[in-house]
Parts: C-alpha cells; structure tokens; sequence
C-alpha cells in the first residue's frame, strides 16, 4: 500500500502537481513573492540583524533613505548617492532594472520581468522588513 502511495506522489509531480507545501493561494501575493525571493536569498537577507551577504540585509528597507539601509554594508557611491527613499515604486523601478536606474550600483541581477512577479517580491518584501 506504501509504495502505491509513494508512485502515485511521484507521478502527480512528474505530471507537473506541485507538493501540497509548495502551494500557495493564486491570490496571494505575499507568498508568491516570497517564492521569488529565493533566487534573492543568495545575496540579501530579511532577518532584523541579520548579516549582510554580497547585498545588504534589507531590514527595514521601506521608508529609508537609499544607501543606509544596512549601516555596516558597504554602499556604491552611486547608490549613496541616489537619495530617494525605498517605497513601492522607486524599488519596483530599482529592480526592473538597477544599472539603469541607478548608474553605477553595485548590483546588476535583475528582479523578475513580469511586473506581476515583481510586485509579488514586493509585498513580501514589505511583510518582511518591518
């Protein structure tokens, strides 16, 4: 009986069926983005305290000035510079495409092209880093 279990699992997911813990609510953004924050996780981390990587810790990343959001981390001059404070739109014009708004930052990884995708990364950004 076990291992008819075990196929059928394995062959709902080579038939594409995600496990049931890898399923979140179309409607949830704030799962989806934390979905799409894995390929993020490589550089940034979340945790208040938590170390900065090859990327700031993004703690408390909204409603701070660019550039200070991490005190230990070390900043391009172009990001310190760029003096806007992280909201909603300037960090979805940020991650659409950094080099360009920001000439001469450090990171050049692009968040997800789908708009949809990346304003789910920033729902759960905001969830996150309070």
């Amino acid at each position: 009986m076990k291992t008819v279990a075990a196929f059928a699992l394995v062959g709902a997911f080579l038939m594409g069926a995600s496990p049931v813990w890898a399923q979140a609510p179309a409607t949830d953004p704030v799962a989806a983005g934390q979905r799409v924050f894995l390929a993020c996780k490589t550089c940034h981390s979340l945790e208040a305290g938590g170390k900065d990587g090859a990327g700031p810790n993004l703690n408390g990343l909204f409603g701070k000035k660019a550039g200070t959001v991490s005190k230990g981390f070390n900043y391009s001059p172009a990001l310190k510079a760029y003096g806007k404070v992280w909201d909603e739109a300037t960090l979805d014009a940020y991650l659409q495409n950094p080099t360009k708004a920001v000439p001469g930052t450090k990171m050049v990884t692009r968040a997800p092209a789908d708009p949809a995708r990346r304003a789910a990364l920033i729902q759960y950004l905001k969830s996150a880093t309070r």
